[in-house]
Order: C-alpha cells, then structure tokens, then sequence
C-alpha cells in the first residue's frame, strides 16, 4: 500500500498553507510530519481525512480498496477527541463502531476498551473522564472499526507515560499487520518504523 500527494497546494482564507508539496508513504511504516505551528501539519492530514479541499495537486492511495475513497480509508484522530460526553464509555464506542462500520480485522467494543485501558469504565459518562481517559478513548475508534490509513495529529498530548507505551505498542501492531500511519507531532514518537517530513511555514508573498 502506497499514499502519495503529488504538488499539493492548499489555500484557505486567502492564505497559502500548503505551496506544491510532493510525500509518499508506505505501509508497515509511520510517516512522522514535523514542523513549527503554522506550517500546514494538522492542514495536510485533514486534507488526506476529506476535511479541507486541495487548491491543486492529489493524494492518491494504491493497494486499497478500489471502491473506496481515500478518506473513506483513513482513521483521523485530531487534537478534539471527538467524544458525546452525555453518553457513556462504552456507548461512544459503540456509536463509532456503528458510524464507521466494523469488519475485517475490528475488535469488539469490549476488546477495544481493555485495549486502551478503559474497560472499567464502561459504564461511565465521558463527561467525568480526564483529559488523558478522553485521549485513549478517541483511540477505540481506531480498533472496532478496521481502516489501513490512521491519520493521528499530537496524538501523545495529555497521555501520561504509561498510556504512552500503550498507544505506541497499538501503532505498532497496526503498522505490523501493514497498515498505514501519518502522524503530525511536535514530541517524539517511538513507532517501529517511521519516515519523516519536515514542513516549514509558508510565508505571505
């Protein structure tokens, strides 16, 4: 499996973000997308996500589904965890399966939340989980609904060390079994393999 973007230009309110870049990425290989604030990082993934039009240039995903967009491919986890606080633990979870779509190799909603260390939790609204809960929680949509490509900004803020090396050890078993990560960060990650991008802010003209 292969993503590439090829003379990707983005423009938003006016602005030039993104000026003719060019990446690629491979399965069984983290692409790590560095860079200062500004310079288009979390831009980029939401454009892979579908989120944000390009204003030219393509991202292209060979070895995937054919009858499937790109976006209709990806997991995007971004700095809102994306949680319904009224509903409980177990019903985000299960929304999410339900939203997304199960199958391949998903988990059950109970295997995904032991997973991310939240098992005992099930029952509880989102609303009273902590800021690192909420994190690990957003990272059960990546397990009960299978998608080769995750697309992760600062995926590690608000984990604690712990929950750190449990969210690596996850990529790591998703790249293992050959998917796919982008991840925009700004701290080190330790993924088992990993490629890097190097963005810098694009300045007005």
């Amino acid at each position: 499996m292969h993503l590439a973007g090829t003379e990707v230009t983005i423009e938003r309110s006016g602005r030039l973000v993104i000026d003719d870049l060019s990446f690629a990425a491979e399965n069984s290989t983290a692409l790590i997308v560095t860079g200062p604030n500004g310079a288009g990082k979390s831009t980029l993934l939401r454009a892979i996500a579908g989120l944000i039009h390009l204003t030219s240039g393509t991202i292209q995903l060979e070895g995937g589904d054919p009858e499937r967009t790109v976006p209709e491919q990806c997991h995007y986890v971004g700095h809102l965890d994306g949680l319904k606080t009224a509903l409980t633990v177990m019903e985000n979870v299960t929304f999410w399966r339900d939203f997304y779509g199960a199958g391949g190799a998903s988990a059950s909603v109970e295997t995904a939340l032991a997973e991310v260390g939240l098992d005992h939790l099930g029952a509880l609204p989102a609303a009273y989980l902590s800021a690192g809960q909420r994190r690990r929680l957003s990272f059960a949509r990546l397990l009960v609904s299978h998608r080769p490509v995750w697309l992760l900004d600062e995926p590690t803020s608000a984990l604690d060390a712990a929950s750190e090396a449990r969210f690596i050890a996850l990529v790591n078993r998703h790249l293992a079994g050959g998917g796919l990560v982008i991840a925009a960060t700004h701290a080190p990650l330790a993924f088992a393999s990993t490629t890097w991008l190097g963005l810098t802010e694009t300045l007005p003209a």
